[in-house]
């Protein structure tokens, strides 16, 4: 299928690894320019290398902590008027009510809440004067079925998911689209970093970790990172002009709700 995007441009942010990493590589392989973003400028510059050997799409790299004002200014110094908005950020210190501190709580907000909104801002207005736009946030399963020891996450990730929503419905009539990822148990660094606090507060080796997390999955496996790039590249096509404000679940079939 041609998604017909060949030739737009695309940030993506937290993209030097894992899920955003995924998401580069699925728009790049469309013919999709990207930007790409982290706070690691080695890592971030391995990512853009391995993009281009791949792809042959342009990759600009933007080396910035979307959380400050001057990380959000330096992505969008390197694309002023993207056509694609990819949100995305390292995720939140896992914690339950009794250990997670103020700290924690502000920090999730800041990563997941006024991050995503700041870069929504600065680019729809361009979306909506060309009339093409696609906003795509990485969010996760934690929305709609929120742990105990995901507090942190479940709380910014959800208000998220509220203000999105809410300005997906004024964007549609110029053909701006507004989705949310909601991922579960996708084999990335960030799942890595889940297996070890696991093995604290359950007492496990890493192999019984990894074991419990593919088990909790409906499939029985955990989901690879091209999996949730291609579904990303396909809500940014011209085919999913009529899909806005939704929230898509990438689980391996594990979510227990209807809708």
């Amino acid at each position: 299928m041609n998604l017909g995007i060949a030739g737009r441009w695309a940030i993506v942010c937290g993209s030097s690894q894992g899920l955003g990493y995924a998401c580069a590589q699925g728009l790049s392989a469309e013919g999709v320019h990207v930007v790409v973003n982290g706070r690691d400028a080695d890592r971030l510059a391995a990512a853009a290398a391995s993009l281009r050997a791949d792809a042959d799409a342009q990759v600009i790299e933007a080396v910035g902590d979307l959380t400050t004002e001057e990380g959000r200014e330096a992505v969008l110094a390197a694309c002023t008027a993207p056509d694609i908005l990819v949100t995305n950020n390292a995720g939140p210190r896992p914690g339950d009510i009794d250990s997670i501190e103020a700290k924690d709580l502000a920090r999730a907000l800041e990563l997941h809440y006024w991050a995503p909104m700041m870069m929504l801002k600065a680019v729809l207005g361009s979306m909506r004067e060309q009339k093409f736009g696609r906003v795509v946030n990485i969010t996760s399963a934690m929305v709609t079925t929120p742990r105990p020891f995901m507090v942190a996450s479940a709380g910014a990730r959800a208000a998220l998911t509220a203000a999105m929503k809410a300005v997906s419905s004024q964007v549609a009539p110029d053909n701006v689209t507004i989705n949310n990822l909601l991922p579960e148990r996708i084999d990335s660094p960030r799942q890595i970093e889940v297996a070890h606090f696991t093995m604290e507060r359950e007492g496990i080796d890493f192999d019984e970790a990894r074991r419990l997390q593919a088990d909790s999955i409906a499939a029985k496996r955990l989901g690879r990172p091209e999996e949730l790039g291609a579904t990303c590249a396909f809500l940014c096509s011209v085919q999913a002009g009529y899909i806005s404000g939704m929230n898509v679940h990438l689980d391996g079939g594990s979510y227990p709700g209807l809708v």
